[in-house]
């Protein structure tokens, strides 16, 4: 309960720790950076880290001057696309061994072939949506490896979604973050970013289920 305690605390203040951060690690922030964002999408163990949150934050501090706000786009867009790229990989080596076995009864290779299809109809769409949705956007890349979804179409909607990922949360914090209302109330802003980056697959969630209704 500690450590969920201590979890809460640094996503409420985000704020508070990434400016300490910053005035202690000074350029080296940009690497912290990058590690927290490359594990929060590129293994599937660490969906809990910070990952909109920690944008839209590091925006804002861009946008007082003790960031670079370029710096911070390229670092972290990259950040995004290598952390991806590695849990498609991960999907790829460690599904099929997941799936050798046909007869067990959790782990049929139906379910890969399934998965395989899902991704090569829905693929990119998925991969670019997955995006906005915390946790889901840590397994999704992981699922596209397994399903053998082709590297190439893969990686193109990969950097597409990481770049549009990025560029979202860091220019909004830089152009909204120090709004006298946002920053007053960050903790509430930060809460509203997380519950806002779930829109897009509720709404993606209700359409596809209409369709299936009418089809």
């Amino acid at each position: 309960m500690e450590l969920i305690a201590k979890f809460i605390d640094l996503i409420v203040h985000l704020d508070k720790y990434l400016g300490n951060l910053i005035d202690l690690y000074h350029v080296w922030i940009y690497g912290i950076l990058f590690v927290v964002i490359f594990c929060e999408t590129g293994l599937v163990v660490t969906p809990f880290l910070p990952g909109d949150s920690l944008l839209f934050a590091a925006g804002t501090f861009a946008a007082i001057g003790k960031l670079k706000v370029a710096w911070l786009f390229v670092v972290l867009a990259a950040a995004a696309v290598l952390g991806d790229t590695l849990n498609y990989w991960l999907g790829h080596y460690v599904g099929p061994k997941v799936f050798r076995r046909e007869k067990t009864r959790l782990f049929k290779k139906e379910y890969l072939d399934r998965t395989h299809a899902f991704y090569e109809r829905y693929g990119g769409k998925t991969i670019i949506i997955a995006r906005f949705v915390p946790i889901i956007r840590t397994f999704a890349p992981f699922v596209a490896g397994i399903g053998n979804m082709s590297y190439g179409k893969f990686i193109s909607y990969n950097v597409i979604g990481g770049v549009a990922w990025v560029a979202a949360f860091v220019f909004g914090g830089y152009f909204f973050g120090n709004i006298p209302l946002v920053k007053g109330n960050f903790s509430l802003a930060i809460f509203a970013i997380i519950i806002i980056s779930v829109v897009p697959a509720v709404f993606e969630f209700v359409r596809q289920r209409r369709k299936n209704r009418r089809s």
